[in-house]
């Protein structure tokens, strides 16, 4: 069976000032990504699909795609603001896509069979990896297998320290996914805790929630599902120049119909992220620690 990772590497970095998908944080110059393809590639992947935008798509290539020639199967696909269903237009004023859901669906025509989904700015670890393969072989079900798979990590281990963070916060029972909410401007309180702020207003948060950072694993089916989605976000919301067709509110959705069962899969990888530019010097740190610690070598990739 040939698994795919697709990476969503689309996104404008507002916040972090830049294009983090391309930024060099490893002992060798290697970005985050290069971790991830790394360790999918030690799981059994042996494909992997950008999704980018056209104005970078070169760039992307040259700084990153490249590196990975000799060691697995690359292919692009790309995320724009226009890309929309006959009937829909952009509003005025809007200026980025339409968010996490929309960049599964730019690569629909480049992936026929099983596959994850991350984020090109997130370290996930080398046991997050490992659960999405044992998935796809089968290995995690005593019941009749779901068609998708959730890893799930701890709020208050993903929360910068620069400032707040959206995630979506799951629900989960007997080992699998009964909903996710989307929680913006997750922050610390001065007491310690978490706070954020959900569909219905400021919440509070323990920080032992589980929670989503796109990392996904589906079967090809879910592109039909996304677009029909996608059609219903648009009809409610497409007029609305800030709104996003957010993956884990898709999904979250397709529970709530019965049309997907999703498993819950733990994980003790540590994560980090690129969210803000003050994170780099704590990722950059993490990194030497666990090159020094033998998990990682010295370089990735022969290219990089």
């Amino acid at each position: 069976m040939k698994l795919t990772l697709l990476v969503m590497a689309a996104g404008l970095g507002s916040r972090f000032g830049g294009e983090k998908q391309l930024e060099a944080v490893g002992p060798g110059g290697e970005t985050l990504l290069d971790y991830s393809i790394f360790d999918a590639v030690r799981a059994g992947f042996s494909r992997v699909a950008f999704v980018v935008r056209r104005d970078m798509a070169d760039r992307f290539h040259e700084a990153i795609g490249r590196r990975y020639a000799d060691d697995i199967d690359v292919v692009y696909a790309y995320q724009e603001l226009g890309d929309l269903p006959a009937g829909f237009a952009v509003p005025p004023g809007r200026q980025k896509p339409w968010g996490t859901g929309q960049a599964v669906l730019a690569a629909a025509s480049v992936i026929d069979g099983p596959f994850a989904v991350a984020n090109a700015d997130d370290f996930y670890g080398a046991d997050a990896f490992r659960q999405l393969g044992s998935f796809f072989d089968g290995g995690t079900a005593g019941r009749p297998q779901p068609s998708c798979a959730l890893v799930l990590y701890r709020l208050r281990d993903t929360v910068s320290v620069h400032g707040g963070v959206a995630r979506g916060i799951c629900s989960v029972e007997d080992g699998l996914l009964r909903g996710v909410t989307e929680v913006t401007g997750i922050d610390r309180t001065p007491a310690g805790g978490f706070f954020g702020h959900g569909p219905e207003g400021e919440r509070p948060l323990s920080g032992d929630e589980p929670v989503s950072l796109n990392l996904w694993g589906f079967a090809p089916s879910l592109f039909a599902q996304l677009r029909q989605g996608f059609l219903e976000f648009l009809a409610r919301k497409g007029q609305d120049a800030s709104a996003e067709y957010y993956l884990p509110e898709a999904v979250d959705s397709l529970l709530r119909d019965g049309q997907v069962v999703v498993q819950a899969l733990p994980t003790t990888s540590r994560w980090f992220g690129l969210t803000y530019r003050e994170d780099k010097a704590y990722v950059q740190e993490c990194l030497r620690e666990m090159t020094a610690r033998g998990d990682y070598p010295e370089r990735l990739w022969k290219r990089t």
